[in-house]
């Protein structure tokens, strides 16, 4: 079968919603994308090594928050979507969407260990004709330099035999405006027929699909969009830093500059950088640059002022138990929210544990609240959410609010009289004496 037919099966069958889906890993990218394929009419198998999360999508339940249980329990029902954890399965697939994590290692360099098992598990039984997309956010090369070569060490060629390309994911948990839908996809394939296949795949569930030119061009798109938010974060957190040097309220900056109609954008301070993507990315961009002889100062200034938040959090605690005559040793400290950001369950990256880390260190008896993590392990010791009216009825010596959730009950809290550290500005128009901000 020559190259152009096997493409042009492929994308017949992708356009008549009669190929087969595997997604490999249903987490925070995977399950929303498994999803909204099955609510177009594909054959949906998603793919995990977790048997708890196969076993929940079996039944109809979701765990993640930006998908809903009726829309789950539709597909699961219609038989439009499975999940399993046996890789066996990837041989029946068109095609194969990657959507495994990219950590670091404690060196902070790429940690591409789920992306290889993945790959080895599509290489034993990939076929001719079939599709391969990563998703997961890595440096410009991986598609090339690391997926390529481990599909085609059993013979098959790239964009000849079977298509590969690489599509970043953009996926912000408890954005109710933005979703897989209306988040334009840019792809980027080996060549023209993988590029085509992948944009006609997206093309059936993407309002917008964006094609570039290679893989490495899609790869590097993903980190200039989220070293792009941690580089100006970090700027408005040395701001921060310097306003309160200068007795000035950095909020208020904040606000009236974002009066101006062009040529800014407002970006807010906080305790640190959180979840899967921001925190992390730019180390993956500054290693690759490294291999290529360039040092990413900029970036990884940006990087340093970042990481160095939370401890500027407690200090600000500190200060703010000093004007009661407490030290933070002994000091009972309530923190509000732990998941990265407001209204969401993802705890990864948190600087909401690093405050509590750092804290405990320092001898402060720490409890806190957050109805989206019932319970964590921090400071040495397992801790358990406590509801926030009863936490604040014990008279904490402070609380810190780590993460805005829009549930808390921020007016009972100040009315309590208790010293707050306010890092997100939950506050905002409060001017009560008790109140510190960031």
């Amino acid at each position: 079968m020559s190259s152009n037919v096997t493409h042009q099966q492929l994308v017949e069958r992708i356009t008549a919603r009669k190929a087969n889906i595997g997604v490999i890993g249903l987490g925070y990218v995977g399950l929303p994308l498994a999803v909204e394929f099955a609510r177009q009419g594909f054959n949906v198998y998603g793919f995990d090594v977790d048997e708890a999360k196969t076993g929940q999508i079996n039944a109809g339940r979701s765990y993640i928050p930006d998908v809903s249980e009726k829309e789950l329990a539709e597909v699961v029902a219609s038989g439009h979507l499975r999940a399993t954890t046996k890789m066996g399965e990837l041989a029946k697939m068109d095609v194969i969407d990657i959507c495994v994590p990219t950590p670091l290692r404690k060196t902070k360099d790429p940690d591409l260990s789920y992306v290889v098992k993945a790959v080895e598990a599509v290489a034993a039984s990939l076929k001719r004709g079939q599709l391969v997309i990563l998703e997961s956010t890595t440096y410009p090369g991986t598609t090339d330099e690391v997926v390529q070569p481990m599909l085609e060490a059993q013979g098959l060629k790239a964009d000849e035999d079977f298509f590969l390309a690489f599509s970043p994911e953009r996926v912000d948990p408890g954005n109710a405006k933005f979703n897989t839908r209306n988040i334009p996809k840019v792809v980027g394939g080996l060549g023209a027929a993988s590029t085509e296949a992948a944009a006609a795949l997206y093309g059936t569930t993407v309002d917008t699909v964006v094609q570039v030119s290679s893989t490495r061009v899609a790869e590097m798109v993903k980190l200039l969009e989220n070293t792009f938010r941690a580089v100006n974060i970090g700027m408005v957190n040395e701001l921060a830093l310097m306003c309160h040097r200068m007795d000035i309220d950095v909020w208020e900056v904040i606000d009236a500059a974002k009066t101006k109609p062009f040529g800014f954008m407002p970006f807010y301070p906080g305790p640190g950088l959180g979840g899967h993507c921001i925190p992390i990315d730019p180390h993956y961009l500054s290693w690759k640059a490294r291999q290529h002889g360039f040092e990413c100062r900029f970036i990884e200034l940006a990087g340093a002022i970042n990481s160095s938040m939370p401890d500027y959090v407690v200090e600000r605690v500190a200060e703010a138990l000093n004007t009661i005559r407490k030290p933070i040793n002994g000091s009972r400290v309530h923190v509000i929210g732990i998941a990265y950001k407001k209204d969401v369950n993802d705890m990864r990256e948190s600087p909401a544990l690093d405050v509590i880390d750092l804290m405990g260190k320092r001898g402060a008896v720490i409890s806190y609240s957050d109805p989206w993590v019932p319970e964590l392990r921090a400071a040495g010791r397992l801790l358990k959410s406590v509801d926030l009216s009863s936490a604040v009825a014990g008279r904490p010596d402070c609380v810190v609010i780590c993460t805005d959730h829009s549930s808390f009950n921020y007016d009972e809290v100040v009315k309590s009289g208790v010293v707050i550290v306010d890092t997100r500005n939950a506050l905002k128009d409060r001017h009560d004496p008790n109140i510190f901000r960031l």
